[in-house]
């Protein structure tokens, strides 16, 4: 008898393959919960996870019409996951694909195109011009670039500080640099979807983080009230940065910030 129940118990003994499955599956839901930690999207889980216990009590104690109206309400849940959790899917299928051994300016000879937006970054900052200039990597910007005006000029320090001239016809928007080529200005950007308690930081700002949040871009902001000078980068944020400190981060590829930022390094922390 006891041989028996032990036989029909022997499929709950874990083998090497279920132990490899429950360790992808564990890496992948780690993944995940780094993604939307602490930001909208994990509040909207809460909320999900509020949901269910509420269903499970209804159920529990046969309370018909909230276990109905919960009912239909998931019928169409993963529809509503889809609108809802919109912005952070998009932005972490975009992480997924980005290769972080691959620098911006491999290609440019002496980083010629790093020096020249770190020069224009510099006059800039010392004119307190504001700016925010966009360095495209491996996820190309082709929808963003859409929403300005096109340039097609070589990257240069003098374009770059001409065009976030005050009153000029572009200063407003962003640049999108590709390659060594200024590809278009005037370029709206994405706000981030992330919270951000940080009340002195601007449209500019936040266009930036909302890029890194959803591509791969390098994004250099200068501030037109301080004339500080910052980076953001896979949805993190480098404030009032030496230019030093710039071209450390921009020539030397995917940055490792600084500590001493910390109170403004990543967007969903504000």
């Amino acid at each position: 008898m006891v041989s028996r129940i032990w036989e029909q118990l022997q499929f709950l003994t874990p083998g090497w393959t279920d132990l490899a499955e429950i360790l992808v599956v564990g890496f992948l839901l780690y993944k995940v919960l780094l993604v939307i930690q602490r930001t909208r999207a994990m509040q909207i889980m809460l909320g999900v996870a509020l949901l269910a216990f509420t269903y499970g009590l209804a159920r529990l104690l046969d309370l018909i019409l909230i276990r109905r109206l919960l009912e239909a309400g998931f019928a169409y849940g993963a529809i509503a996951a889809l609108v809802v959790f919109q912005p952070e899917l998009r932005s972490a299928l975009a992480r997924l694909g980005r290769s972080r051994m691959i620098r911006v300016f491999q290609h440019q000879e002496d980083g010629r195109v790093a020096e020249e937006v770190i020069e224009a970054a510099v006059r800039l900052s010392r004119a307190r011009h504001g700016a925010i200039i966009a360095i495209e990597r491996d996820v190309g910007l082709e929808v963003y670039a859409e929403t300005g005006s096109s340039v097609d000029a070589r990257v240069s320090a003098e374009m770059l500080t001409t065009i976030f001239t005050p009153y000029s016809p572009l200063h407003d928007g962003a640049v999108l640099i590709s390659g060594d080529q200024i590809r278009t200005a005037g370029v709206i950007l994405p706000l981030t979807q992330s919270s951000v308690g940080d009340r002195s930081l601007g449209t500019r700002h936040r266009a930036a983080l909302g890029l890194s949040e959803e591509t791969d871009a390098l994004v250099i902001v200068v501030s037109e009230e301080t004339g500080q000078i910052s980076l953001a980068v896979e949805g993190r944020l480098d404030r009032d940065i030496n230019p030093e400190r710039l071209r450390e981060l921009v020539v030397g590829g995917t940055p490792r910030l600084d500590t001493k930022h910390a109170s403004a390094l990543k967007s969903s922390d504000f």
